[in-house]
């Protein structure tokens, strides 16, 4: 496995870099189909929370999807730690699925999931609005709201697959074009291993 280490705004030392690929071999037990692990160390020049003032983002990549995991702390050894936490979580997640989904003989279909899935309520409107500007974005009330846009090219996939997907980079949903239905749909994380799926159709 290789160990690819960069940083931002800081210096990396030779015994940094043979901690970071001591630390990283652990993740081989999780994931033997690891090839390489991008680390990325960043310190944030005047950062109002000094305890989140080192960030590091981890990248495996291996014969399977690609697994990120990232954390923030007062110094590089603590976020190195949290980060690998993570990532180790997640391949933990991902390798219990395969093992549940190896034992059934038929998966979960999208119809199955969706009938699952609870829409969430619809919030209540606050009696005096403000208008306001973020970016090109106009926004009533108080927010807060982060606008990022980001475009990723997407194969279709099955609702199993990105279930996996999901748990590999660790977020609470995951977007996707279904395979069977050509629609594209999300999935999300309810409580524990329960997840809810919104499909959208156009009319």
């Amino acid at each position: 496995m290789d160990v690819v280490v960069s940083s931002r705004h800081c210096e990396v030392s030779e015994r940094f870099r043979e901690h970071v690929e001591e630390k990283l071999s652990r993740l081989e037990k999780h994931d033997h189909r690891i090839i390489r692990v991008d680390v990325l160390l960043e310190k944030e020049v005047r950062a109002r929370e000094p305890e989140r003032a080192v960030r590091v983002e981890l990248t495996a990549k291996s014969r399977g999807p690609i697994v990120r995991a990232e954390a923030c702390a007062e110094d590089k050894m603590a976020a190195l730690d949290l980060a690998l936490d993570k990532m180790a979580s997640q391949m933990r997640r991902a390798a219990d699925r395969r093992k549940v989904h190896r034992g059934q003989h038929k998966p979960e279909s999208l119809g199955e999931a969706m009938a699952r899935a609870v829409p969430p309520e619809a919030g209540q409107a606050d009696d005096e609005i403000v208008e306001r500007k973020v970016g090109p974005v106009t926004v009533d009330g108080d927010g807060p709201l982060v606008v990022r846009e980001k475009t990723h090219v997407a194969s279709p996939m099955t609702l199993e697959q990105a279930l996996y997907e999901m748990e590999l980079v660790g977020h609470d949903f995951y977007l996707f074009v279904d395979k069977e239905t050509e629609r594209a749909s999300v999935v999300y994380r309810r409580r524990g291993y329960d997840y809810g799926v919104i499909a959208l159709d156009v009319s």
